[in-house]
């Protein structure tokens, strides 16, 4: 069984579809049309990109293969948060402090973005302020106070540390040893942020086609995209669907890998009872490297993310076991019933960096895929955004605007991440997925310890 068929299964009982009903949907394509930029993929990063687009007056077409917001820009655990999934020294080493420096801010920019948006389409989507980094245990507790204090004197970004005895002031839980508190990142509802921006994308001329999988993609210097009743003809192409492209580049597939994320959300919760269990109202995660995420809803619910597949199976009784990670942290809430169980697949690259490049007229790599960066080149027109590794809440934002700045024209802040290397997971198609998930034990043991 294909991710793509279990993938329909965890879609069927998300909080976020259910307490943010679709639209009229968006019709399907069916018939050729022609654009000035065609976007593959309707979540976060091709609205993004399709709203910038359409503000610097380009014409749109965007083609989502079921509806906008399907994958995980519509069932991700809501947590916008500075900074990339892979540590900063990563892109240090590749980059330099400087232009590390310029990417830090470009991820506050990100938050930025997401505030400025809402401000300016009327979207609601919850927005609730604060994060929660919180280590389990004396030695993870050290690590992250020193990580703190690097991007203190580093990049100037300011959190407050929460001391083992000032911890009870901002969760109610027995897990954690102390952690960090960060104002500038939140958390939100995404399946209303998303179709937030899909209808301000639509205000602004652009045209969005749902149930219009791509089936093709013919490079060239007008280069046309197929799907199974129509074709679009553009100057240039945005593929934005991460692992769900299935085939349409597949010199970009083994770079990235599908892995499961899985989530419950709570009755609803006593207000007092939610208020008092992270009085802040934050988002929190662990430190763990195989981590729990998990924050209060806008209706006083609980919503608890955890648990990975790097296989692409459901882990068994899935309920069951997330109902006990989430009364591991809470035990006062062990007895309350669960009203929703779902997950999704994100995409994760070999070094946890985003991959933001450019496919030639011709179909090969700009960059080469040996990672080796080359000057931006002016027969390329396919350009590509994947390889946000879980942490693309916000980031996702973000690169829809740096794709659009390159594509009319300044692509300097897009070649600063376009210079990040990148590298196939190891094994081939049929081996790649038993080698990440022996890695993964490996990281769950260190987790353990």
């Amino acid at each position: 069984m294909s991710f793509l068929s279990v993938d329909q299964d965890l879609a069927r009982d998300s909080y976020y579809v259910a307490t943010a009903p679709r639209e009229i949907p968006f019709p399907t394509l069916d018939a050729d049309a022609q654009a000035d930029v065609v976007i593959v993929g309707g979540g976060l990063a091709g609205l993004s990109a399709a709203v910038e687009l359409a503000e610097r007056g380009r014409r749109v077409v965007l083609l989502e293969a079921r509806q906008v917001a399907w994958g995980a820009s519509g069932r991700n655990g809501g947590q916008a948060i500075a900074g990339l999934a892979c540590d900063q020294s990563v892109i240090e080493q590749q980059l330099g402090k400087e232009a590390a420096r310029d990417v830090w801010d470009m991820t506050l920019e990100a938050l930025d973005l997401i505030t400025q948006r809402c401000r300016c389409f009327a979207i609601d989507c919850d927005w609730q302020p604060g994060y929660l980094d919180l280590a389990v245990n004396a030695r993870k507790a050290a690590e992250l106070r020193k990580w703190q204090e690097q991007m203190h004197h580093r990049y100037g970004y300011q959190t407050t540390w929460i001391a083992p005895q000032e911890m009870g002031r901002w969760i109610a839980s027995p897990r954690f040893h102390s952690g960090i508190h960060d104002a500038r990142s939140g958390h939100l509802h995404p399946l209303k942020y998303s179709l937030g921006l899909a209808r301000a994308a639509q205000r602004l001329g652009v045209r969005i086609y749902e149930d219009s999988a791509v089936t093709r993609l013919q490079t060239g210097a007008r280069p046309r995209v197929h799907t199974a009743r129509g074709q679009v003809v553009a100057e240039q192409v945005l593929l934005a669907g991460n692992v769900y492209l299935q085939g349409v580049a597949a010199q970009l597939e083994s770079r990235i890998m599908p892995v499961g994320t899985y989530i419950v959300c709570s009755e609803p919760l006593d207000p007092a009872l939610c208020t008092a269990l992270i009085p802040s109202r934050s988002a929190v995660c662990d430190t763990n490297f195989v981590l729990d995420y998990f924050r209060p809803t806008a209706d006083h619910r609980m919503l608890y993310g955890g648990r990975v597949s790097y296989s692409t199976a459901t882990p068994r009784n899935l309920v069951a076991s997330m109902r006990k990670r989430m009364a591991q942290t809470f035990p006062q809430i062990a007895a309350c019933r669960i009203d929703h169980a779902w997950g999704g697949f994100v995409d994760i690259s070999m070094n946890r960096a985003p991959d933001f490049g450019r496919l030639r007229k011709d179909g090969a790599q700009d960059p080469p895929s040996d990672g080796s960066y080359s000057v931006r080149s002016h027969h390329a027109n396919v350009y590509y955004l994947q390889g946000f590794s879980g942490h693309g809440l916000a980031l996702t934002g973000l690169a829809g605007k740096l794709v659009a700045e390159a594509m009319t024209g300044d692509a300097a802040r897009f070649d600063i991440f376009a210079r990040l290397g990148h590298r196939s997971f190891p094994g081939g198609a049929r081996l790649r997925m038993p080698a990440l998930v022996l890695g993964m034990a490996y990281y769950r043991m260190r987790d353990a310890l």
